[in-house]
């Protein structure tokens, strides 16, 4: 028995099934951990969401910025992107349960046995593991909820760019799920610039990667993520594990076995 964990899919079917069959993976006996973006952009979305959805007892899924748009848009709050690749899913006959099924799917995940937590963007400096976790259910329990379109209107947007306990209704809820699905730059304490998408010396002046804060609050944490494939994999800091190695760019899908830190990947086509 062992349990991967596998980074950005976004819709790239063959190198995940090419990635499962080095792993040699057992939905009998092993288990996946998925780091979010599933689907979109990527040429099949649609079976790639199937694929895993009949694979579904064995995965562990946190959502990405890539599902929570399929959402939004499935709900007709949102519009499709030029880039996106949804148009089979959004028609398909199973849609609306594969949509149940990722609205059932948690922002940050941590399991003690294993001593890893897992985000599809990241946690912010100011927030240890515990208040993360908190902080993930509040989203969880309104988009689990039979009207979660409240917030899938108003999940859109920079602002508020820094968490405060007095937020309130769907701006709070926007600030937390801009940490977990989109962040890459932050400050020390949490300011989000959400523009920069390049790689971690990009930052903007005042801001850096949000895990290179020596004050970082889950540092002692092994964290995985997704989400920014201009780090190819690699961040350099201890108890760090990034996933998104830029599959659905042409790079490669990577898996993580957790119990020994042993990484495979399978090359991808642009």
């Amino acid at each position: 028995m062992a349990t991967y964990a596998i980074g950005d899919i976004q819709g790239c079917l063959e190198p995940l099934q090419c990635l499962l069959k080095k792993i040699a993976f057992d939905p009998a006996k092993d288990k996946l951990w998925l780091a979010g973006d599933l689907i979109n952009r990527g040429p099949d979305t649609l079976a790639t969401l199937r694929f895993l959805y009949n694979l579904r007892d064995s995965i562990t899924i946190v959502l990405g910025n890539h599902d929570l748009h399929f959402i939004a848009v499935y709900y007709g709050l949102r519009k499709k992107g030029k880039s996106d690749t949804l148009d089979q899913l959004l028609i398909a006959p199973d849609r609306l349960d594969l949509v149940y099924w990722l609205r059932q799917q948690k922002l940050v995940h941590h399991d003690a046995a294993l001593g890893y937590a897992m985000v599809h963007a990241g946690i912010p400096p100011q927030w240890d593991l515990q208040e993360a976790l908190v902080r993930a259910r509040e989203v969880e329990t309104v988009l689990k909820s039979e009207q979660p379109e409240n917030f899938l209107a108003g999940m859109y947007g920079n602002s508020p760019n820094l968490w405060s306990e007095s937020l309130v209704g769907v701006d709070r809820l926007r600030v937390i799920t801009n940490y977990f699905t989109r962040m890459r730059f932050c400050n020390a304490q949490g300011v989000l610039e959400l523009q920069t998408k390049e790689s971690a010396d990009a930052a903007p002046e005042g801001f850096a990667p949000w895990f290179s804060f020596a004050q970082r609050k889950t540092r002692d944490e092994k964290i995985i993520f997704g989400h920014w494939a201009a780090l190819e994999g690699k961040v350099n800091l201890p108890n760090l594990y990034a996933l998104d190695t830029g599959c659905v760019w042409g790079g490669s899908l990577t898996a993580m076995r957790l119990e020994d830190g042993v990484r495979f990947s399978c090359n991808c086509l642009a």
